[in-house]
């Protein structure tokens, strides 16, 4: 996207932020970073109620700013890449095979997106659409190095030209995907995105799954399950009991309004009876 097409000062209001000659450097970048990701949530809505995910420049801009939504990677990906040009920061667009929750070895298709984005400071991974374990500030690509952030500690492997991203997770080291420094075209995610958000195998179509981060903390809820991460790695979690608990959650901790949507509504409900 052109950045004098981009609506810089939306978006910027859109997470809390003023640009106010800000230094285009690892700091500010990793600032813009939390704000998005504390402002904007993950959320799947569209694909559970069988809607396809349309991810090109302006129905983004639309959804996640204009209409106050969040999304999953390729919207969240596309609009905080669009948002880094506009604000001049070089950024290379990537994709990766999420390895989260699947066996040793299991192959898995390019699925997910994610940035590199160059500063003063060096290259940065940036990824603020991978969920519940979405990264809060940017990693430098420097292979063994635990990298603190306001969310959880992180780390890079690399086995010849194949980065593996992994997180601490309750003390052990966590998979969460790999990839290569590949650049990729916005038309690279059309198909996959396209799948997820439709196809009926896919984890988005058939789940509830919505996170977003706080100053302090982070917030998951997967169908009625919903959980708290807390500041000193200890977790509370509960089962929501009734459909307007959970639609008070989902509009007041993940910041979505759903009153004007009564086929989402009745899907939430659905969740009850399975």
């Amino acid at each position: 996207m052109n950045s004098t097409a981009f609506p810089l000062d939306a978006y910027l209001a859109r997470i809390g932020e003023q640009d106010a000659g800000r230094p285009r450097d690892a700091a500010t970048l990793d600032t813009l970073v939390l704000a998005h990701t504390i402002a904007i949530p993950f959320e799947n809505l569209d694909p559970l109620c069988s809607r396809a995910v349309d991810i090109d420049a302006a129905t983004v801009i639309d959804k996640l700013i204009h209409r106050r939504r969040g999304g999953y990677c390729f919207e969240h990906g596309r609009l905080f890449a669009d948002a880094l040009r506009a604000l001049g920061y070089p950024v290379r667009e990537l994709a990766a095979r999420v390895i989260w929750n699947q066996p040793e070895g299991a192959i898995t298709p390019l699925s997910h997106m994610l940035l590199d984005v160059n500063t003063p400071d060096g290259p940065r991974l940036v990824d603020v659409g991978f969920g519940g374990l979405t990264v809060t500030a940017g990693l430098r690509w420097q292979p063994g190095l635990e990298q603190a952030t306001p969310h959880g500690t992180y780390r890079l492997l690399l086995d010849g030209d194949e980065w593996r991203l992994q997180a601490r997770v309750a003390g052990d080291w966590k998979p969460l995907y790999r990839l290569r420094r590949i650049e990729m075209h916005g038309c690279d995610y059309v198909a996959s995105s396209y799948f997820l958000s439709t196809h009926p195998q896919s984890l988005f179509t058939g789940n509830l799954m919505l996170a977003r981060a706080g100053t302090d903390r982070r917030w998951t809820l997967f169908n009625r399950e919903q959980s708290e991460y807390l500041a000193d790695g200890s977790v509370v979690r509960r089962t929501l009991t009734d459909p307007d608990e959970l639609l008070h959650e989902v509009e007041h901790r993940f910041l979505l309004n759903v009153g004007d949507a009564p086929d989402l509504r009745a899907r939430l409900a659905a969740l009850f009876v399975r």
